[in-house]
């Protein structure tokens, strides 16, 4: 079992699956509506407590029925929930249209998530005690910061998830081993959309850097070394929500286990076809028997 802190969001997420996302002012009717549990921090705590890891969660939900609901979850996963805050007042809510090409548009409110500006009493003691805290930007930047530089100063290796994109403090950067940014995310970041080019220039903020490319697979790159493009497995996306989450997750696992990047990479990327291929957020993340069976199967080639 391996040691992961997640400091991060939890959602409910508000899904309508429609064939095409609607234009400013258009209506649209939808096939079918689902409440599924996600959040960025949430999903990759779900996620990387699947893929075999001992994970606890710092957060907030709110006392509705939401919260109760979202707790559960995360408990259900095996996730640790010792350190989840309930915060008055309602929990954050995620609200998401899926086309039918596996695409998403969403709408985050953040609710109890806005609370967590700071740690609580006996969270750094949790952070310390971990083999990687993993951080996404769906909480006050506050908090985040907090918390990667509780993990600096303990030694913990932080691996942070710029989304939703938006400039990063130094402080936080400062803080960051390893950044796992998207396309997007990485070309918000870095100035250019080329992967090459930003995880180039994002190398001089952080020590590595992993950009997922969607259905390209994923570049690799750290000071000091060349880059290693690893490419995901050819499969038919049906959500694509928290695919990316559902990589972080099983990449930090693969980490901490002590596995190269490359090949954690894979197995990452393995994980996260597994969930594009199914519908919802947290409920579509595999668990470790059908990951591995996934990448034994696969065996994506490394470009370097």
């Amino acid at each position: 079992m391996t040691g992961i802190v997640v400091l991060g969001s939890t959602n409910m997420d508000l899904v309508a699956y429609v064939a095409k996302a609607p234009q400013r002012g258009e209506t649209v009717t939808g096939r079918e509506f689902r409440t599924v549990p996600g959040g960025k921090g949430a999903n990759q705590a779900v996620a990387a407590a699947r893929a075999g890891g001992d994970v606890s969660m710092i957060g907030a939900v709110g006392t509705d029925d939401f919260g109760v609901r979202l707790r559960a979850a995360l408990d259900g996963s095996g996730v640790d929930t010792d350190r989840l805050r309930t915060a008055d007042g309602p929990s954050g809510t995620a609200h998401i249209v899926v086309d039918d090409e596996g695409g998403n548009a969403i709408v985050v409110v953040p609710g109890a998530n806005g609370t967590v500006d700071h740690l609580a009493p006996g969270d750094e003691a949790v952070i310390a005690a971990a083999d990687a805290l993993l951080l996404q930007l769906e909480l006050p930047l506050a908090g985040v910061i907090a918390g990667a530089e509780a993990a600096r100063r303990h030694g913990v290796r932080t691996v942070l998830t710029p989304a939703p994109a938006q400039p990063l403090p130094p402080e936080l950067l400062a803080a960051t081993d390893l950044l796992v940014p998207n396309e997007h995310e990485a070309a918000v970041l870095a100035g250019t959309t080329d992967p090459g080019a930003a995880a180039e220039a994002l190398l001089r903020q952080v020590p590595e850097v992993v950009i997922t490319l969607g259905a390209a697979g994923s570049l690799y790159a750290a000071r000091g070394a060349e880059p290693v493009t690893v490419r995901a497995p050819r499969v038919r996306a049906v959500d694509t929500t928290a695919a990316g989450d559902t990589f972080v997750g099983a990449l930090a696992v693969a980490i901490v286990e002590g596995r190269p990047m490359p090949a954690a990479m894979a197995w990452a990327s393995a994980a996260a076809a597994l969930s594009v291929q199914r519908p919802g957020a947290s409920s579509s993340m595999p668990y470790r028997p059908e990951i591995d069976e996934a990448a034994d199967a696969d065996h994506s080639p490394v470009n370097h």
